[in-house]
């Protein structure tokens, strides 16, 4: 029998707490499938923060630092110019990356860090029981927009990728999503790209990838799926946005 699938020999055994239909593991499955690939485990330097990939630093067999809510940015700035010579990267949420940690992510951008992000956004807190988020999206429900999110009392969603390729430190931006076999792949390549532009000292590259959350969403994997493509992709469009 010919074997199609070997699990990421970076990825440990540890059972994960995301819920069915998450899309973190597929997103951690690719990232330790790519720092393998490029050899550089033993000098790569992961950065994870508070929300629902708080525990990243389980699943992926480098060395992690976890920070503040919202500081993973800033954190990684201070590691990289410790120690030039590491891949950092950081994993975060849309509530912590674009809420708390708007300015630390704003100007790390704009400082041109060699740093590689991925931003992974579900249009929801997810961890603390589906609340409103600066990414969701408009007449969306969430426990503390029952109604739906309305423009003149929450404002606007926040298209961050948009917003940092506009910086001149940054010199990748992508969103991609992996609901499909064909999407996981685009995403491996566009994580992979942004590994090798911050080892390169090309400035920072940020990948974002949207996602759904079934559990916040209150639908089934298969019906979160759905909802994302229908709904989400036409406001987060997916591609490159700066290359």
């Amino acid at each position: 029998m010919e074997k199609v699938y070997s699990k990421p020999r970076l990825l440990t055994d540890a059972v994960m707490h995301y819920c069915p239909g998450c899309s973190h593991g597929t997103i951690h499955k690719i990232v330790a499938e790519v720092i393998a690939e490029l050899g550089i485990e033993s000098s790569t330097i992961g950065v994870s923060p508070v929300g629902c990939s708080v525990f990243a630093y389980k699943y992926i067999d480098i060395d992690w630092i976890q920070a503040a809510h919202g500081r993973a940015c800033a954190v990684a700035s201070a590691v990289k110019r410790l120690e030039p010579e590491k891949m950092v990267f950081t994993y975060q949420g849309d509530g912590d990356l674009s809420a708390i940690g708007t300015g630390e992510t704003i100007h790390a951008c704009n400082r041109g860090e060699n740093i590689a992000v991925i931003y992974v956004n579900n249009a929801i807190y997810g961890m603390t029981g589906g609340q409103m988020a600066p990414t969701t999206l408009v007449g969306m429900k969430t426990s503390t927009s029952p109604g739906g999110r309305e423009v003149n009392i929450h404002g606007y969603p926040f298209k961050v990728a948009d917003m940092v390729a506009q910086l001149e430190g940054v010199c990748y931006v992508t969103r991609q999503s992996v609901h499909t076999p064909a999407s996981v792949r685009k995403a491996k390549k566009a994580i992979r790209l942004a590994f090798e532009n911050a080892l390169a000292g090309k400035g920072l590259s940020f990948v974002e990838v949207v996602s759904s959350c079934n559990s916040g969403w209150k639908m089934s994997p298969v019906g979160a799926n759905e909802w994302m493509e229908q709904n989400m992709f036409p406001f987060y469009k997916l591609g490159d946005i700066k290359v």
